[in-house]
């Protein structure tokens, strides 16, 4: 992540690193870049992201991106954002994944449309682009406004499509 920070701060944009204090001494290693903000654990550390973000992507990486994954598309599916949740497919390190949500579509635990949540593309320009392109398509569990957003940590505006 130290990487992609640096290439998007030098890049003019604004970088926001969330991290839980626990986890200091153990992610954080030399120099920061950006802003970084300290929480007291993940739950708030996923609920923070979610309130500050415009979109979701998911680099290749372990355990945690995959559960924090899941989480924001499962919120989508549940109504309680609307926004885009992205897989960068490099050389191929998500396709079992997107085979196993496939699979959840025929033995039908996923619906159809749910299954449209992720957008993925093997390249930063590919996902990028189809992400802007991204309208829910599917039906949410409960409209948005049914949802305790505050008590989940997650405000915004409300959603128009639930």
């Amino acid at each position: 992540m130290g990487l992609i920070s640096r290439t998007v701060h030098d890049g003019g944009c604004h970088v926001l690193g969330v991290i839980p204090t626990a986890l200091i001494p153990h992610e954080i290693s030399g120099e920061t870049v950006g802003e970084v903000k300290t929480v007291a654990d993940m739950h708030e550390r996923k609920a923070e992201m979610a309130r500050q973000a415009d979109a979701f992507i998911a680099l290749p990486g372990g355990y945690g991106t995959m559960e924090e994954l899941l989480e924001m598309i499962t919120w989508s599916q549940l109504g309680i954002h609307e926004k885009p949740v992205g897989l960068l497919n490099v050389d191929g390190y998500y396709n079992s994944l997107l085979a196993l949500f496939d699979k959840g579509v025929e033995e039908g635990f996923i619906k159809p449309t749910a299954r449209h949540i992720v957008v993925s593309a093997p390249t930063a320009k590919e996902l990028i682009e189809r992400m802007e392109e991204y309208a829910p398509t599917h039906d949410c569990v409960a409209p948005r406004q049914s949802w305790e957003v505050e008590q989940l940590g997650y405000c915004s505006t409300a959603s128009k499509h639930c």
